[in-house]
């Protein structure tokens, strides 16, 4: 066999390197060989609603993921997925997050509260989720969860907001129907100043 180096041998490299290369073989084996020796913990607990979720985790998925797709938590929804719409919304230690901009791993040792562990044991539902129905806040409901939990993060810190207030809390959940007043209606309602 010949081996001198031909015009023929060298393309035929080049277009083997190239497509080895972009397959992302070459990316995982170079993130591996970089890795510490202990690698990344997978399995975590997670404090979830007020009880310890034991979860097999990746280390760059988000909160979101984990909530919908490996705990069945469905109720963060995940719409932009880049940070802008609110949909994912969740409290972190009383603080609002979008979920879907969070690292699971970043929240090991925090609280997290979804909106399900809004309603009580016995199914009554939190003032803010009863004030939405009477208000008739939702249209198609989408992004109500996350309106929702960004009013319970601003009761909580201040229980009787001004309207501006509840505006300007509430002005990272985009409504795709337009049903921003009835959602601030609610959280009025909420905080007992609208009957």
């Amino acid at each position: 066999m010949n081996s001198r180096l031909t015009r023929r041998r060298f393309i035929k490299g080049v277009i083997f390197v190239g497509a080895a290369a972009s397959s992302g073989a070459g990316l995982y084996y170079a993130s591996a060989a970089s890795r510490s020796a202990g690698g990344v913990e997978r399995l975590i607990s997670l404090n979830i609603n007020g009880r310890t979720r034991r979860v097999d985790v990746a280390p760059q998925e988000t909160l979101a993921h984990t909530l919908r797709y490996k705990l069945g938590l469905t109720g963060t929804k995940i719409g932009c997925n880049r940070g802008e719409c609110g949909a994912c919304t969740v409290t972190i230690d009383d603080v609002t997050n979008y979920a879907c901009s969070t690292l699971t791993h970043s929240v090991k040792d925090r609280a997290v509260l979804t909106v399900e562990g809004l309603r009580a044991a016995d199914g009554t539902l939190h003032p803010v989720q009863q004030a939405f129905i009477d208000e008739l806040s939702p249209q198609c409901g989408f992004c109500t969860p996350g309106q929702i939990m960004s009013a319970v993060a601003l009761l909580k810190v201040n229980p009787r907001p001004t309207r501006d207030e509840v505006r300007q809390a509430m002005a990272g959940n985009l409504c795709r129907c337009g049903a921003y007043e009835h959602y601030l209606n609610g959280v009025m309602r909420a905080s007992g100043q609208l009957s």
